[in-house]
Protein backbone atom coordinates (compact mmCIF):
# COMPACT_ATOMS: atom_id res chain seq x y z
CA UNK A 1 0.00 0.00 0.00
CA UNK A 2 2.89 2.14 1.12
CA UNK A 3 4.33 1.48 -2.40
CA UNK A 4 0.66 2.47 -4.28
CA UNK A 5 0.64 5.90 -2.83
CA UNK A 6 4.54 7.09 -3.38
CA UNK A 7 3.95 5.51 -7.08
CA UNK A 8 0.88 7.57 -7.20
CA UNK A 9 3.01 10.66 -5.23
CA UNK A 10 5.65 11.02 -7.85
CA UNK A 11 3.43 9.84 -10.72
CA UNK A 12 1.54 13.33 -9.71
CA UNK A 13 4.74 15.41 -9.39
CA UNK A 14 5.93 14.09 -12.77
CA UNK A 15 2.79 15.74 -13.97
CA UNK A 16 2.92 18.95 -15.68
CA UNK A 17 0.08 22.00 -13.63
CA UNK A 18 -2.58 22.99 -15.64
CA UNK A 19 -3.72 26.10 -14.52
CA UNK A 20 -7.01 28.15 -16.27
CA UNK A 21 -5.71 30.12 -18.71
CA UNK A 22 -5.87 33.97 -18.23
CA UNK A 23 -9.61 34.86 -19.15
CA UNK A 24 -9.52 36.03 -22.92
CA UNK A 25 -6.01 35.61 -23.47
CA UNK A 26 -5.69 35.50 -27.91
CA UNK A 27 -1.26 35.33 -27.65
CA UNK A 28 1.51 37.68 -26.91
CA UNK A 29 0.74 41.83 -28.31
CA UNK A 30 3.84 43.09 -27.89
CA UNK A 31 7.24 42.67 -26.45
CA UNK A 32 8.61 45.66 -24.43
CA UNK A 33 12.44 46.69 -24.80
CA UNK A 34 14.02 49.23 -22.75
CA UNK A 35 16.66 50.82 -24.96
CA UNK A 36 19.90 53.15 -24.79
CA UNK A 37 19.23 55.16 -27.64
CA UNK A 38 15.71 55.26 -28.90
CA UNK A 39 16.30 56.67 -32.73
CA UNK A 40 18.98 53.87 -33.34
CA UNK A 41 16.37 51.07 -31.87
CA UNK A 42 13.67 52.33 -34.12
CA UNK A 43 15.95 52.72 -37.08
CA UNK A 44 17.42 48.94 -36.45
CA UNK A 45 14.09 47.66 -37.02
CA UNK A 46 12.32 49.67 -39.45
CA UNK A 47 15.53 50.19 -42.09
CA UNK A 48 17.31 46.44 -41.23
CA UNK A 49 14.54 44.16 -40.15
CA UNK A 50 11.75 46.30 -41.94
CA UNK A 51 8.98 47.18 -38.97
CA UNK A 52 6.99 50.33 -38.85
CA UNK A 53 6.34 52.67 -36.35
CA UNK A 54 2.40 52.79 -35.74
CA UNK A 55 2.74 55.44 -32.52
CA UNK A 56 4.74 57.42 -30.50
CA UNK A 57 3.63 58.85 -27.34
CA UNK A 58 5.04 60.22 -23.67
CA UNK A 59 6.39 61.57 -22.15
CA UNK A 60 4.89 60.05 -18.67
CA UNK A 61 6.70 61.09 -14.96
CA UNK A 62 5.42 62.27 -11.26
CA UNK A 63 7.70 64.37 -9.95
CA UNK A 64 5.67 64.09 -6.52
CA UNK A 65 4.33 61.00 -5.80
CA UNK A 66 4.62 57.57 -6.22
CA UNK A 67 2.30 57.08 -10.28
CA UNK A 68 5.33 55.08 -11.86
CA UNK A 69 6.49 52.82 -9.17
CA UNK A 70 2.52 51.95 -8.42
CA UNK A 71 2.21 51.70 -12.06
CA UNK A 72 5.28 50.13 -13.44
CA UNK A 73 7.20 48.52 -10.44
CA UNK A 74 10.55 51.11 -10.96
CA UNK A 75 11.53 54.66 -9.27
CA UNK A 76 9.22 56.60 -7.82
CA UNK A 77 11.25 59.36 -10.46
CA UNK A 78 11.63 57.92 -13.38
CA UNK A 79 10.63 59.08 -16.58
CA UNK A 80 9.48 57.33 -19.25
CA UNK A 81 10.80 59.70 -21.99
CA UNK A 82 8.83 58.28 -25.26
CA UNK A 83 7.07 54.53 -26.25
CA UNK A 84 7.42 53.97 -29.82
CA UNK A 85 5.06 51.09 -31.05
CA UNK A 86 6.57 49.23 -34.33
CA UNK A 87 4.62 46.71 -36.27
CA UNK A 88 6.99 43.57 -37.03
CA UNK A 89 5.49 41.66 -40.17
CA UNK A 90 2.61 38.85 -39.18
CA UNK A 91 4.23 39.09 -35.50
CA UNK A 92 4.13 40.41 -32.22
CA UNK A 93 4.24 44.19 -32.10
CA UNK A 94 7.81 46.00 -30.56
CA UNK A 95 7.59 48.41 -27.89
CA UNK A 96 10.58 50.82 -27.21
CA UNK A 97 11.02 52.84 -24.32
CA UNK A 98 13.52 55.79 -23.70
CA UNK A 99 13.71 56.05 -19.66
CA UNK A 100 15.48 57.74 -17.22
CA UNK A 101 16.01 56.84 -13.67
CA UNK A 102 17.67 57.67 -10.59
CA UNK A 103 18.84 53.89 -10.28
CA UNK A 104 18.89 52.68 -13.73
CA UNK A 105 20.93 50.34 -14.61
CA UNK A 106 22.98 49.41 -18.24
CA UNK A 107 22.96 45.39 -18.63
CA UNK A 108 24.72 43.28 -20.88
CA UNK A 109 23.14 39.81 -20.88
CA UNK A 110 24.27 36.60 -22.69
CA UNK A 111 21.79 34.29 -23.75
CA UNK A 112 23.27 31.99 -20.70
CA UNK A 113 22.49 34.64 -17.52
CA UNK A 114 19.37 33.90 -15.82
CA UNK A 115 16.23 36.81 -17.00
CA UNK A 116 18.12 36.86 -20.31
CA UNK A 117 16.04 36.91 -23.79
CA UNK A 118 16.24 37.03 -27.45
CA UNK A 119 13.97 38.07 -29.89
CA UNK A 120 13.73 35.78 -33.07
CA UNK A 121 11.95 36.58 -36.49
CA UNK A 122 10.87 33.97 -39.12
CA UNK A 123 12.34 34.12 -42.44
CA UNK A 124 11.51 32.03 -45.47
CA UNK A 125 15.04 31.82 -46.92
CA UNK A 126 17.66 32.04 -43.89
CA UNK A 127 20.47 31.69 -46.62
CA UNK A 128 19.15 35.33 -48.18
CA UNK A 129 18.49 36.59 -44.25
CA UNK A 130 21.98 35.94 -43.48
CA UNK A 131 23.23 37.36 -46.56
CA UNK A 132 21.33 40.60 -46.11
CA UNK A 133 22.52 40.95 -42.46
CA UNK A 134 26.04 40.19 -43.17
CA UNK A 135 25.56 42.83 -46.55
CA UNK A 136 24.24 45.02 -43.89
CA UNK A 137 27.20 45.13 -41.64
CA UNK A 138 25.19 43.50 -39.18
CA UNK A 139 27.31 41.03 -36.34
CA UNK A 140 25.97 37.60 -36.83
CA UNK A 141 27.29 34.56 -34.95
CA UNK A 142 27.60 31.36 -36.83
CA UNK A 143 25.63 29.74 -39.04
CA UNK A 144 22.99 29.44 -40.65
CA UNK A 145 22.88 26.12 -38.62
CA UNK A 146 20.61 23.95 -39.96
CA UNK A 147 19.08 21.54 -37.37
CA UNK A 148 18.79 17.42 -38.60
CA UNK A 149 18.03 15.58 -35.27
CA UNK A 150 15.09 16.07 -32.61
CA UNK A 151 11.82 17.27 -32.08
CA UNK A 152 13.11 21.07 -33.90
CA UNK A 153 14.89 19.10 -36.85
CA UNK A 154 13.98 20.81 -40.07
CA UNK A 155 14.64 24.30 -38.41
CA UNK A 156 17.68 26.65 -39.62
CA UNK A 157 18.71 29.22 -37.08
CA UNK A 158 20.97 32.43 -36.66
CA UNK A 159 21.84 34.86 -34.00
CA UNK A 160 22.48 38.42 -34.77
CA UNK A 161 23.19 40.97 -32.25
CA UNK A 162 21.70 44.96 -32.27
CA UNK A 163 23.80 47.61 -32.22
CA UNK A 164 22.85 47.72 -28.76
CA UNK A 165 24.21 44.12 -27.51
CA UNK A 166 20.76 42.61 -27.54
CA UNK A 167 20.46 39.61 -29.13
CA UNK A 168 17.89 38.87 -31.93
CA UNK A 169 17.48 35.41 -34.00
CA UNK A 170 16.40 34.41 -37.83
CA UNK A 171 14.87 31.50 -37.59
CA UNK A 172 13.27 29.21 -40.31
CA UNK A 173 11.33 26.33 -41.13
CA UNK A 174 9.55 25.95 -44.32
CA UNK A 175 8.98 21.76 -43.80
CA UNK A 176 8.06 22.34 -40.68
CA UNK A 177 9.69 20.33 -37.34
CA UNK A 178 9.91 16.99 -36.28
CA UNK A 179 7.93 16.94 -33.71
CA UNK A 180 4.65 17.83 -35.51
CA UNK A 181 4.42 14.83 -36.83
CA UNK A 182 4.13 13.41 -32.69
CA UNK A 183 0.87 14.83 -32.03
CA UNK A 184 0.12 17.84 -29.51
CA UNK A 185 0.03 21.38 -30.06
CA UNK A 186 1.44 22.83 -32.42
CA UNK A 187 3.66 26.22 -32.34
CA UNK A 188 2.06 29.43 -33.21
CA UNK A 189 3.60 29.95 -36.74
CA UNK A 190 3.87 33.27 -38.42
CA UNK A 191 3.39 31.41 -42.26
CA UNK A 192 -0.48 30.57 -40.61
CA UNK A 193 -1.14 32.98 -37.98
CA UNK A 194 -4.87 31.54 -37.94
CA UNK A 195 -3.86 27.86 -36.99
Amino acid sequence: MKTLAATACLTALALPALADPLPGMRGVNHIGLTVPDLDQAEGFFTEVLGCERAMAFGPFRDDEGTFMQDLLAVDPRAVVNQIRMLRCGFGSNIELFSYDAPDQAVIEQRNSDIGAYHIAFYVDDIDAAAAYLRDAGIQTNMGPLPVSDGPAAGQSILYFSAPWGLQFEAISFPEGMAYENQGGPILWSNTAPSE
